[in-house]
């Protein structure tokens, strides 16, 4: 039983379960206001901590966080575990990435990590040490983790000026220049 348990706690969000399909979202969205909705969403659930299979603020895993700020902010219904989620919508280059699509990691072995991008180099996820939170993309542990990202929005997103859309890399200097 003890090794069970064990089994269960390592697969972390790397537990697999049957695929489902995401709704078609309504019309075009804009990308400042899908950002700040993500904002929003990530600091009602800060500081939540991780646990491995949950859904609540007692508790919740990196694609129980993903799965249910697409739920609650876009009507979406993702498939509730990181490999099915790594299957949904299209993929996207790591140099085209835009708020709000999925960003997935393979930190150690086996293991998955999924988070949404927010713009500016920056993505919120549930983090195993620190529950909900944002990271930056450019760090050098999540450019090493970094696997793949998916668009599940309906994109291009209507564009506005911001400041937190994604610079192209030829307009970073050199030390930044790693495909964030």
């Amino acid at each position: 039983m003890v090794a069970g348990l064990a089994l269960v706690w390592l697969a972390g969000c790397a537990s697999t379960a049957p695929a489902t399909h995401a709704p078609a979202t309504p019309g075009p969205l804009h990308a400042d206001a899908v950002e700040h909705q993500l904002r929003t969403h990530e600091q009602r659930w800060r500081g939540t901590p991780y646990r491995w299979g949950g859904t609540s603020r007692n508790g919740i895993d990196c694609s129980g966080f993903v799965m249910a700020a697409y739920r609650d902010l876009f009507g979406v219904a993702l498939p509730r575990t990181t490999d099915a989620q790594a299957q949904t919508g299209r993929p996207v280059s790591r140099t085209a990435v835009q708020t709000g699509d999925l960003v997935f990691f393979r930190p150690s072995g086996k293991s998955r990590h999924v988070g949404i991008y927010l713009g500016n180099h920056e993505f919120a996820h549930a983090s195993t040490s620190n529950g909900v939170m944002i990271s930056r993309l450019d760090e050098p542990y999540w450019q090493g983790a970094y696997w793949t990202s998916r668009r599940v929005l309906p994109m291009p997103l209507a564009q506005t000026q911001s400041a937190s859309s994604p610079t192209p890399a030829r307009d970073l200097p050199a030390a930044r220049r790693s495909g964030w």
